[in-house]
């Protein structure tokens, strides 16, 4: 069984007021597919009601680091209350969202995960005593890299989503 390590645990990414959802939707797989992530999408609702839509959406992409490590970093997408406006900009008329936007980053780093360690006790115990001793300095550099991804995705949606005051 492969094992999960939690890197980093519910940062949180709250924003209130007009922002485009395709434009953030974009960001993200830009993003992804420039750090050579692999999207997964595990959940995706949308629910439309008189107060405007809510939109939910969980993303867990990953990346391979080496032949017994990969990076995770699960994204949960709340939307609340949104409704489509017009803004004009520079004189032209742009339609934009607007409503509530919380997003929750979680990253981890998970080991063996092709299970290759776990068909014999001996192989689990040797796999413990790898990890702890050999492994270790390895470990702590894909660590910091999963909390640099995470923390750079985030930035990344601040800054797009602070660009988009009107």
């Amino acid at each position: 069984m492969s094992e999960r390590e939690v890197i980093l645990d519910k940062v949180r990414l709250n924003y209130e007021g007009l922002f485009s959802i395709p434009d953030l939707y974009r960001t993200i797989d830009e993003w992804f597919e420039e750090k050579n992530y692999d999207k997964r999408e595990l959940k995706n609702i949308e629910r439309v009601s008189a107060d405007g839509k809510y939109i939910e959406i969980e993303l867990l992409p990953w990346k391979k680091v080496s032949d017994y490590a990969k990076n995770e970093i699960r994204l949960r997408i709340i939307m609340t209350n949104i409704k489509d406006v017009e803004v004009e900009k520079d004189g032209v008329k742009v339609k934009l969202n607007q409503g509530s936007l919380q997003i929750v980053f979680d990253g981890y780093l998970t080991t063996d995960y092709e299970n290759r360690w776990e068909g014999k006790p001996v192989f689990f115990f040797l796999r413990t005593i790898f990890d702890k001793y050999f492994y270790r300095p390895f470990q702590s550099g894909f660590q910091s890299g999963v909390k640099r991804d995470v923390l750079e995705l985030r930035d990344k949606i601040k800054a797009l989503l602070n660009l988009q005051r009107f």
